[in-house]
């Protein structure tokens, strides 16, 4: 294992601090990436068990726009791709509160969401999406086989990268899977990670960084061979993970070719794709404290957007606390009131920052930029900007004009 980033210690990106636990001891975690030199899978280790994060979430997919839009065509493309119907059978595994299974519940396409967060799992529910509250596990997918029947499709959304035990999710997902079905896994790609200085969207829940080349070695521990790859806008640059039983699987596509040869010219298949990436996650570090700084002591105001977990990886790097950043905005309820893990930075309702009228509104879940630079134009009418930290400092002056620090 050899270091690719070395982030200090942080506390779990999701443990948001309610008022009455301010003044209590809150537990940091080192936070250090590393690859191995082997398969070339970049890790974390697993110091945080899903069991202390997920079992109480605070994050609901359904408060993105434009995440629920992109399950919407996701849904509609794989249903024409795979000719989804009545009769047939979709799974989801870490299916949040319905965002991505509702579609197919409007289809009439019978499905069942896996979900193990207690109170998310609870809103799909209510929102008319089957959810079952439990972690996948080979026996939890043969427990859901054995009463419902094999998936003709299972989804893994953003959730592959979660998982302390690859082999047993991924044997999970077998056990879930029809022996002609079909697993679609979306996954963040570590190829843009590195190349777009991502490095916010490294914390405890993600224990895994995939390539398309470590992410085969994965899936094929469970009985499981990609057979194509999409490589997509979300998160900052993702892969959209096509894979079926090994047995039927066949050959993958010239995509997967192409994809593999992107990675290997990026050299992320020896030491030297990584070694510069520590020296440019520094710099995004010294940009950001700098205008914050220089900010301040102009007298301008600086709030945030979004409590998401990168922003928590970036605040806490960063040491960014309320005299620099007084508040941050979410659109969560269920995060309002409370303060960010380690910076104790407040969450308040969005509604506060058209009261304030900011000088600057530092946007913390940076891959929605084109949702948000929509939804915050409001901002620039009493010439207020909104701030990107991530590849690097943009500061976006107006609909149409952006200065890059």
């Amino acid at each position: 294992m050899e270091s690719v980033v070395d982030l200090g210690a942080t506390p779990p990106c999701e443990s948001f601090l309610a008022a009455d636990e301010l003044d209590r001891p809150e537990p940091a975690y080192p936070l250090h990436l590393r690859v191995c030199t082997d398969c070339w899978l970049a890790q974390i280790p697993a110091l945080i068990t899903p069991e202390d994060t997920f079992t109480q979430y605070a994050y609901f997919s359904s408060y993105s726009t434009s995440w629920v839009e992109h399950a919407r065509t996701f849904v509609t493309g794989a249903a024409e791709r795979l000719g989804l119907g009545p009769d047939s059978f979709v799974v989801e595994v870490a299916s949040n509160d319905g965002y991505l299974l509702r579609h197919m519940v409007d289809r009439g396409i019978r499905c069942l969401g896996i979900e193990p967060s207690v109170n998310v799992g609870a809103a799909a529910r209510e929102a008319g999406v089957p959810t079952l509250t439990e972690f996948l596990s080979p026996d939890t997918g043969a427990g859901v086989r054995a009463e419902h029947g094999p998936a003709d499709l299972v989804v893994a959304n953003n959730v592959y990268a979660h998982i302390p035990d690859v082999i047993g999710f991924t044997k999970g997902l077998r056990a879930l899977v029809a022996d002609d079905g079909w697993v679609s896994i979306e996954v963040q790609h570590l190829l843009t990670l590195i190349e777009e200085n991502q490095y916010d969207t490294i914390y405890h829940e993600h224990f895994q960084y995939y390539t398309v080349a470590s992410a085969i070695r994965a899936l094929a521990s469970g009985g499981l061979a990609l057979v194509d790859v999409e490589l997509l806008p979300t998160h900052g640059g993702s892969i959209r993970l096509w894979a079926r039983p090994a047995e039927v699987a066949g050959e993958p596509g010239r995509r997967v070719a192409d994809v593999l040869d992107r990675e290997k010219a990026a050299g992320l298949r020896e030491l030297s794709g990584y070694t510069e990436f520590s020296a440019r996650v520094a710099k995004v570090r010294r940009d950001l404290l700098r205008f914050l700084i220089e900010a301040a002591e102009r007298g301008e105001t600086v709030v945030g957007y979004g409590a998401p977990g990168k922003g928590n990886t970036l605040l806490n790097h960063c040491g960014i606390r309320p005299d620099l950043l007084p508040y941050t905005v979410d659109r969560n309820p269920y995060k309002h009131g409370r303060f960010t893990p380690g910076t104790r930075i407040p969450v308040l309702p969005p509604e506060r920052i058209a009261a304030d009228r900011p000088d600057y509104v530092l946007v913390l879940p940076w891959n929605l930029r084109a949702e948000l630079v929509e939804q915050l134009a409001f901002v620039h009418e009493w010439g207020g900007r909104l701030v990107f930290p991530v590849p690097e400092l943009s500061v976006v002056e107006g609909p149409s004009r952006k200065v890059t620090a």
